[in-house]
């Protein structure tokens, strides 16, 4: 039997509850992980087998990253995705749901000190690029669109912030977390890619409009995902090794 393990971090409760219900449709098994709530199952077909891990990391970039360092040291994780919702900056529009191409770590400012915004020491990263294969995966379900996401520990309901994120950094949309595991997956050779749902415009209205998203707590992006990982059981590149 071959056998992947496939990460999956979600931010906040009523992004991981749906995917929580899908995994117990699954005969997922609840445990404690790192002192987050998970979830796992097993999918089979043929001699492939994909081992499911759902994590529940709290909403921010350091929690983020260290729940995907976990999941790729402790778990083996061999592929990470995350989904969750975003405010929209540039070129997209509430209710639309965003597959990230590239991720940038806007927040990150060392301007104070001769360097650009977001760059950092040494050659250093700061933007990080999706894995072919999982966009690919992602592209073949109906009515998503590709898009640049930018991070920051901030909840952004700033026109002023949002205009100088999109005039700086040329992104679509931006969350509080994929800009971190994108990181942290590029350091340690791990695919990844991040599936986001607009919620809001990231201005003064975000919060109202973040709120009456977040509570539906949508099927819609573990559907994405779970279709994803449907996929990959027929994607040789993903058995090679």
């Amino acid at each position: 039997m071959m056998k992947k393990t496939v990460g999956l971090v979600f931010a906040d409760g009523m992004e991981y509850s749906p995917f929580e219900k899908f995994a117990e449709e699954n005969r997922g098994v609840r445990s404690m992980r790192y002192g987050n709530e998970s979830i796992e199952f097993t999918l089979e077909k043929g001699d492939r087998e994909i081992r499911v891990i759902g994590v529940k990391c709290g909403i921010g970039k350091v929690n983020a990253a260290s729940a995907t360092a976990l999941l790729i040291s402790t778990d083996n994780a061999d592929y990470i995705m995350n989904a969750g919702l975003s405010g929209a900056v540039s070129g997209c529009n509430r209710e639309d749901i965003v597959l990230g191409t590239a991720y940038v770590e806007c927040d990150y400012d060392l301007t104070a000190i001769g360097y650009k915004p977001g760059e950092k020491p040494d050659g250093q990263k700061y933007i990080y690029q999706a894995d072919e294969m999982l966009l690919r995966l992602g592209s073949m379900s109906r009515g998503l669109m590709k898009g640049r996401l930018g991070t920051g520990d901030i909840f952004l309901a700033d026109s002023v912030k949002k205009n100088y994120y999109k005039e700086t950094f040329g992104i679509n949309a931006f969350d509080m977390e994929t800009g971190a595991i994108a990181s942290v997956c590029d350091k340690c050779s791990v695919p990844f890619m991040s599936i986001r749902k607009i919620s809001d415009d990231a201005d003064d209205s975000a919060e109202g409009s973040y709120r009456e998203m977040n509570d539906r707590q949508e099927t819609c992006l573990t559907e994405v995902l779970s279709n994803i990982i449907s996929r990959m059981f027929d994607e040789d590149s993903v058995w090679v090794n």
